[in-house]
């Protein structure tokens, strides 16, 4: 496996499994800057890893 598979699964896999630390951020509140800095920061991250991603050839039914 070449490293750029490697990058696209990861990114891809992150991409998924990232929205489960969204719930623990949400329910304790978004009542400073430091956890709206957070919500940023995960968006930004998923975001990106969802670009990453995009052409993992594992996400498509064949």
């Amino acid at each position: 496996m070449h490293l750029g598979n490697s990058v696209t699964a990861v990114g891809f896999w992150i991409g998924t499994l990232l929205p489960v630390a969204y719930l623990p951020v949400f329910l304790s509140g978004i009542d400073s800057a430091g956890s709206l800095s957070l919500v940023v920061g995960l968006l930004a991250i998923h975001a990106l890893a969802l670009i990453v991603g995009h052409d993992y050839s594992g996400s498509r039914s064949r």
